[in-house]
């Protein structure tokens, strides 16, 4: 081509992205882009229900070294990030089914990280840095990542990052997608991850990817 653009782009967006299409949440419940429900009247619908209020803290998650980890009594360490199964999972303040669901989330294959656990429960974070409870079934040791999550604002437009053919800022793009779509990571060496995208496969630097520690090698 004559400008130079390779052969085969696309912008993904839409369903990737990883905010109102993918979680509806208690102190938001999305009606449509941009409409949510008051913290105000969400606490005295909880009052009003008996269940108490929820408290959900968010604060926006940006990658981190990977910390020192331990072992769970599942045998598997923590912290470590997996991913949702199901297209509908309930977050509960609690690790059992008598704690209300403060969270839906609402798209599979979304990355999460799990902080604790108990029984057949973890306790998971997402990008947003909301936290809650979760059952281990609807769990998957499948990574997934999102592609700079931290940089998706609402009503603005998401910056675009583009999958290169090779581990190098000098290779080809393969395609482009938009901040805040899910890729899947099949192997990370600490500075690029190679992932796929829908029908999508090559290289995005690791940094930034919300899934994958920094510096953490995947194989």
């Amino acid at each position: 081509m004559g400008s130079g653009l390779p052969a085969r782009i696309v912008s993904i967006s839409g369903a990737g992205r990883f905010q109102a299409q993918e979680m509806w949440k208690i102190r938001g419940i999305s009606q449509g882009p941009g409409r949510r429900v008051p913290v105000w009247l969400i606490y005295m619908m909880c009052f009003a229900l008996g269940i108490g209020a929820v408290h959900v803290e968010t604060v926006q998650a940006q990658p981190v070294a990977a910390p020192t980890t331990e072992t769970g009594p599942s045998g598997f360490p923590l912290p470590r990030f997996v991913s949702l199964k199901s297209d509908r999972v309930n977050l509960r303040a609690g690790p059992g089914t008598e704690y209300p669901a403060s969270w839906v989330f609402r798209r599979a294959g979304l990355p999460l990280e799990v902080t604790k656990e108990f029984e057949t429960w973890r306790q998971v974070r997402d990008a947003e840095g909301t936290t809650g409870w979760v059952l281990q079934s609807f769990l998957s040791g499948r990574r997934t990542a999102l592609v700079l999550p931290w940089e998706v604002k609402e009503g603005g437009a998401p910056p675009q990052v583009s999958i290169m053919s090779s581990d190098s800022a000098s290779s080809r793009p393969v395609a482009i997608v938009e901040a805040g779509v899910v890729a899947n990571v099949l192997t990370c060496d600490s500075v690029w991850c190679n992932v796929t995208v829908e029908t999508y496969r090559g290289y995005i630097e690791q940094k930034k990817l919300w899934g994958v520690y920094a510096g953490e090698v995947l194989k």
